[in-house]
């Protein structure tokens, strides 16, 4: 019987957060990370329209799900959510999927986009269906967003999928428009886990950011925020604080996206840490999504002298990145922990690196 493995990496995203909701239709610019899930499905005999699903986290179980259960609120619905939506294609034989993964889970680098990727990439492969790189990151983000019902964007699915290493993803959410920028040589982005994990498709404070963004766009009478730029800043006015903070987070954040590539194509790293440090400060104080943890390992790096550092991912936990230039890592990494002993390296990922 047919089968086939794929792989699928996490992701840091550089700059451009809470700017992908559908709301919002922002840019954002991530790259792929040196973590990836591995997906192996095969044909099995068995009960047709079911997936038997086993993981390396969970040795010794083996999960039966059928195509048309409702989401059961484990990791397991990510894998059928991507099952099915593949079978949307055409009939499936029963499958046997095979997970193994060496994404840190709860951090804020997209481990559920890399099993949504991995998974659908695994099933083109094996049906020998002929979807592009893009076709697959909707139909991941298809699986996850409608699904498993997290109200994600489409950038963690496109980073994974489209995305390359040692590359930035320019993604503007509306179009789908997408471009590769190479990252700065000569930094490490260095990825630190608080210690608090998050979980996006429980967490209330998220659900509420995107709804706090969709009041906002409604009240500005725009088809997404992102439309709106410096000029209409002080429109916010005549909204209520809150929905006002989330909308001015989004506004500016898509416009550093903008003016962290400039800077990129000039080779001027000193405004991109500043752009990065300014978009820390917009999480925190209008977005706020960032929280003790992560401010405090920010506020460490600043301390040491690297300003390109904040929260990365949905926020409400996980971890933070920085991008420390390659001969001060080790040095970084002795002063932040020792600020933060309940912190852990996650990575330090070369960012010229070819992986």
């Amino acid at each position: 019987m047919r089968q086939f493995t794929a792989e699928a990496p996490a992701r840091a995203n550089i700059i451009g957060e809470h700017t992908d909701y559908a709301t919002n239709g922002g840019h954002v610019l991530p790259t792929p990370l040196p973590f990836t899930t591995t997906v192996s499905v095969k044909e099995i005999d068995g009960k047709a329209g079911t997936v038997a699903l086993s993981s390396a986290s969970y040795p010794g179980e083996t999960f039966t799900r059928a195509l048309d259960e409702a989401a059961a609120g484990n990791w397991t619905d990510y894998v059928l959510g991507s099952v099915k939506t593949v079978a949307k294609l055409g009939n499936l034989p029963p499958l046997r999927a095979e997970i193994s993964s060496k994404v840190p889970v709860g951090c804020g680098i997209s481990s559920s986009a890399a099993l949504c990727v991995g998974v659908v990439r695994a099933l083109n492969g094996l049906l020998q269906l002929g979807l592009s790189d893009e076709q697959i990151a909707l139909m991941a983000h298809e699986a996850e967003h409608d699904y498993v019902g997290v109200p994600c964007g489409k950038m963690d699915q496109f980073a994974s999928s489209v995305g390359r290493p040692g590359k930035a993803l320019l993604l503007n959410t509306r179009t789908l428009a997408h471009r590769l920028y190479p990252l700065p040589p000569g930094f490490a982005l260095m990825l630190v886990d608080c210690g608090t994990k998050h979980d996006l498709a429980k967490g209330g404070g998220y659900k509420q950011r995107v709804a706090e963004c969709r009041e906002a766009r409604d009240r500005l009478g725009v088809a997404t925020l992102c439309e709106l730029g410096t000029a209409d800043l002080p429109r916010l006015a005549d909204l209520p604080d809150i929905v006002a903070r989330r909308a001015r987070h989004v506004i500016t954040e898509n416009l550093r996206v903008l003016e962290f590539v400039a800077a990129l194509e000039k080779g001027d790293t000193e405004r991109q840490a500043e752009l990065i440090a300014a978009s820390h400060v917009s999480q925190r104080d209008d977005f706020q999504c960032s929280i003790r943890e992560t401010d405090a390992l920010v506020e460490s790096s600043w301390r040491f002298g690297v300003r390109g550092a904040r929260i990365v991912g949905g926020g409400f936990g996980g971890a933070i990145f920085a991008l420390v230039p390659d001969g001060r890592t080790d040095a970084w990494w002795r002063f932040v922990s020792k600020e933060n002993p309940h912190s852990k390296l996650i990575s330090t990922y070369a960012l010229h690196e070819k992986v």
